[in-house]
């Protein structure tokens, strides 16, 4: 009992500390993201966006899902981790050298010349990555989650500063050339230095051979994934023009802050909490409700929030060339009601299974998508935010049906945990719709304050008076957390 309690702590205090450098830095992200938006066309984040589809496949390949093959093995060792480092490094330059030089043929595809110009620079986040990629999954094991937010934060301030001087002194789009890979060089230099871990231990023959039918069956679906999270841009950008394709990017961008923020937070934790304890089937279907539960109970009300105050948000905070992303953010922000609930049910995949559902579920998945892309593309952009929002539905409910084979956590228990959630949320989006509609004739600034207030009061007292379970969970996991900080 005293180890499953501390498990129990340490998940908590995770979470906690790790929700508060992702809220922290999705703040920070916030402020450099509106400050750099509103010294640069939609165009620059048009460009930005096609480039980032390939950094974001490359940096799968380079992981290829050793990291967490390496989380989730009982006993690591030196040479398991210097054969995962050294495969990284080499797959990390021979990926920056292929890209880097048909960058020129990309930009001439889209006839966007400067797209040549930033791929080689943008580009070294392949090998900044590769470079502390076992820093970081060492210190995930150990959840030392108090020393990696505090990396995270240190690398999104430093690098938020460096955008804000570039974009205010008119680097235009090289401000957020600036920005990702100074925060990638950052958090790279600040690991090494708080890490012990260095590559000079022997290596056995055959290590990465006993890893690789796990890691890349990870691999493969996570490569699936990132290449249908991000196919639609490519063909916005082309069908449509760059700056329509920096429209929907931004509407992606602003959309992802809160919902990356908590879900990387959740599942950094849970992730590695869930495969200590997956002997246990009753206390891993317990665990894997609560955490459904709360994930819920967090990001139902931000994203219906968003939801809600998406046209006085753009109003007040960017000038008017990005309004007409105002649309596309409203149709993504639902994607947060789904795509976390998704990504827990993914987690206990990958805690239970060899792997191989993992893969035959995302083909499944992808088929759909495949669908829904060809379908939606050719008809108009808003036709395809709802499509990612239908996709997004799907996985979810794919995840679950997956997931239920290795738990013992019905359908119908998840549904009854999220259902409060659910209803408390629809009555906090009335109220304050209703708020908005009531304070019309005000300034943005104190109207978009008026409808916050509503919601958050709305919320926490229905909660309260309804006694949820999710608000009891949230209220302890803070509780616990700050007893211990006294």
């Amino acid at each position: 009992m005293a180890a499953e309690r501390q498990l129990v702590e340490r998940v908590a205090s995770g979470v906690a500390w790790s929700i508060a450098e992702k809220v922290g830095s999705a703040l920070l992200q916030a402020v450099v993201s509106i400050v750099v938006a509103n010294r640069i066309m939609p165009m620059d984040m048009g460009i930005m966006a096609v480039l980032t589809f390939f950094t974001t496949l490359a940096q799968v390949v380079v992981d290829s899902g050793f990291s967490q093959t390496l989380i989730r093995k009982a006993s690591p060792t030196q040479a398991d981790y210097k054969a995962v480092f050294r495969f990284n490094i080499i797959s990390s330059l021979t990926l920056y050298a292929l890209l880097t030089a048909i960058a020129p043929m990309v930009a001439r595809y889209y006839d966007w010349p400067l797209l040549a110009q930033v791929a080689p620079v943008l580009f070294l986040l392949l090998p900044l990555n590769a470079m502390c990629v076992i820093q970081n999954t060492i210190m995930v094991r150990e959840f030392r989650f108090a020393q990696l937010s505090t990396i995270t934060f240190l690398s999104s301030t430093i690098s938020g500063i460096i955008a804000i001087v570039m974009a205010l002194t008119g680097f235009g789009i090289w401000s957020l050339v600036g920005q990702r890979v100074s925060m990638m060089a950052a958090k790279a230099l600040l690991l090494w230095w708080r890490s012990s871990w260095r590559p000079n231990n022997g290596e056995r023959a055959g290590t990465l051979r006993d890893m690789a039918p796990y890691s890349l069956r990870l691999m493969t679906t996570d490569l699936i994934t990132a290449l249908y999270n991000n196919v639609a841009q490519l063909f916005i950008g082309k069908i449509y023009s760059g700056s329509v394709l920096g429209y929907f990017n931004q509407a992606q961008k602003l959309k992802d802050m809160p919902v990356n923020a908590t879900m990387q937070s959740i599942q950094s934790v849970t992730f590695p909490a869930l495969a200590k304890i997956g002997d246990d089937e009753k206390k891993f279907a317990d665990s894997y409700r609560k955490v459904v539960m709360v994930t819920a109970y967090v990001m139902f009300p931000m994203m219906a929030g968003l939801i809600a105050t998406a046209e006085e948000i753009y109003t007040l905070l960017l000038k008017p060339d990005w309004h007409p992303a105002i649309p596309y953010f409203r149709i993504l922000c639902a994607i947060g009601f789904f795509y976390p609930i998704a990504i827990v049910a993914y987690n206990i995949l990958k805690v239970k299974s060899n792997g191989g559902i993992i893969l035959r579920l995302e083909i499944i998945k992808r088929v759909i998508m495949t669908i829904i892309l060809c379908l939606t593309i050719p008809h108009s952009v808003a036709a395809v935010a709802w499509g990612l929002v239908a996709a997004a539905a799907i996985e979810m409910s794919l995840n679950i049906v997956a997931a239920k084979k290795y738990n013992a956590t019905g359908i119908v228990s998840l549904i009854i945990a999220i259902l409060p959630t659910t209803l408390v949320t629809a009555a906090m989006y009335l109220a304050v719709y209703a708020a908005g509609v009531y304070a019309n004739d005000w300034s943005i600034f104190w109207r978009l304050m008026a409808m916050i207030l509503v919601g958050v009061v709305t919320y926490v007292s229905l909660s309260w008076i309804t006694r949820m379970e999710a608000f009891c969970e949230v209220r302890n996991i803070v509780s616990k957390f700050l007893s211990r900080k006294k």
